[in-house]
């Protein structure tokens, strides 16, 4: 009997190759290619369905840090009641319309704050430089106002880092100021700033060609030559301005402020050094103030909040580019800073 096997005819050639593979020529290379090519086809998608997948998590990713930039989960937490508590308006940053510590927005807090009926007391904390004279002058009276429609609710300043120029402005309008002792306190002043490039472009060689209809329609320009006259009009709107600051000061603080010709100079203090010079009463943060002053130890915040497309372009820095523009136009304009 022979060892011999008779192949099967139906079994592959055990050639060590894959059918899948064979080249042209041999049995089945169509069918071989084909099964190549669907394969290859089923990767694809496979693979295009795993990237899909990854942008989506990507996607969902962005949306999540966008969400979280806009709602801020990790700010003050506010207590919410409805019963006896301290009414709380955050006054931050430079006064100024376009910023969140405008005039408009700060008025319609403390409105808010005093209209209701739970409120035993109403703090406005500040933390400002200064800024627009104007839109410290609007809140300011809008205090005083406010103060005298509801008598029986007291209004006190409490101040953090600082509390200088416009930021005392309208600071004074309140019964009482309690700061740090190591709070900036003061700078009670006015001043206009700007640069002037005449000098540079002699050397350069620039000419500047602006034609006004009025003769001081040029008035401050940076790229013209100053003159006396302008600066004789500066001065006397810098004065006047100071003037209705220092009048302020003294309406709102009274006889507490001791009688010292620095006060006025545009000098700024420590909050110690503050409390002894009468810009303020005493010492203590937000909570010492609602919880030992008014009584109160419940604060809901009546802060008026920035929109949601405004936060999310602080956050992101979507409103970068009007820096250089917001620079430019500041020069020439005034400032309790």
């Amino acid at each position: 009997m022979s060892d011999n096997l008779t192949p099967d005819p139906n079994e592959p050639a055990a050639t060590g190759r894959d059918p899948r593979r064979a080249p042209a020529g041999e049995p089945n290379w169509e069918r071989a290619a084909l099964e190549r090519i669907a394969l290859a086809a089923v990767n694809e998608q496979r693979a295009a369905r795993r990237w899909r997948i990854f942008f989506r998590f990507l996607f969902l990713g962005v949306l999540v840090v966008i969400a979280w930039a806009v709602l801020d989960f990790s700010g003050e937490k506010v207590t919410t009641t409805s019963g006896r508590h301290t009414a709380l308006v955050t006054l931050d940053g430079e006064i100024a319309a376009e910023t969140n510590a405008n005039a408009e927005d700060i008025d319609a807090a403390l409105a808010s704050a005093f209209d209701d009926a739970g409120t035993a007391g109403v703090i406005l904390r500040c933390n400002s430089p200064g800024g627009s004279p104007v839109q410290a002058g609007i809140i300011y009276r809008e205090i005083r106002r406010l103060r005298a429609k509801y008598p029986s609710i007291p209004l006190y300043v409490v101040v953090s880092d600082m509390c200088a120029s416009g930021g005392y402005y309208a600071a004074a309008a309140a019964d009482k100021i309690y700061v740090d002792k190591a709070s900036i306190v003061g700078s009670i002043g006015v001043l206009m700033d700007g640069f002037g490039f005449t000098g540079l472009m002699d050397k350069l060689g620039i000419q500047r060609r602006m034609r006004t209809s009025g003769e001081n329609k040029g008035f401050f320009d940076p790229f013209s030559p100053d003159t006396p006259k302008m600066d004789a009009h500066a001065q006397a709107m810098l004065d006047e301005i100071h003037a209705q600051f220092i009048d302020a000061v003294k309406q709102g603080r009274g006889k507490r402020l001791q009688d010292s010709p620095d006060i006025f100079s545009g000098l700024f203090w420590t909050g110690q050094k503050s409390v002894d010079l009468g810009l303020a009463d005493g010492f203590g943060d937000t909570d010492y103030v609602a919880r030992e002053i008014i009584k109160a130890p419940d604060v809901v915040d009546y802060t008026v909040k920035e929109s949601i497309t405004d936060r999310v372009a602080r956050k992101f820095g979507a409103a970068v580019g009007s820096g250089a523009v917001h620079a430019m136009a500041a020069i020439g304009k005034l400032n309790l800073r």
